[in-house]
């Protein structure tokens, strides 16, 4: 009996080893590609709008363009709450060439704000956080 216990937990780990093994070299070697060939300059990661009137949405608009050597694709792009709304460049943004996230701020409540914007892409491996502020009057 204790015989098959033993059999059985050495079956299991070299199993779940197996498992994690393949995974973590493939999604590895995707990283450290898109790392070298794709690289993104943001005209500006933070933006002060000022003053801004209550009631009216503010667009605010943050640039890069792609210095790489391949072309580079935003994955993902999300506001730090539902008072941000985001917009961004859909299509592959090729090398040479610029493109924009676009986050429009309800500015429904009056007061000083800071928001953040997560914006994900194929060039970084960490997502890079833009921030806009300003004050409501």
């Amino acid at each position: 009996m204790k015989i098959i216990r033993i059999s059985m937990l050495i079956l299991v780990l070299g199993l779940m080893s197996f498992s994690a093994i393949a995974p973590v070299k493939s999604l590895m070697s995707k990283s450290a590609t898109a790392t070298a060939d794709g690289t993104i300059v943001w005209k500006t990661e933070s933006i002060d709008v000022g003053q801004i009137p209550q009631g009216t949405p503010k667009a605010i608009v943050f640039e890069f363009k792609n210095t790489g050597k391949t072309a580079v694709v935003i994955t993902n792009v999300q506001g730090s709450c539902g008072c941000t709304a985001t917009d961004y460049t859909k299509e592959p943004i090729l090398p040479g060439k610029s493109a924009k996230v676009t986050a429009t701020y309800n500015a429904a409540n009056k007061g000083a704000f800071t928001k953040t914007v997560t914006v994900t892409t194929s060039a970084e491996k960490t997502p890079k956080i833009l921030t806009l502020k300003g004050t409501v009057i």
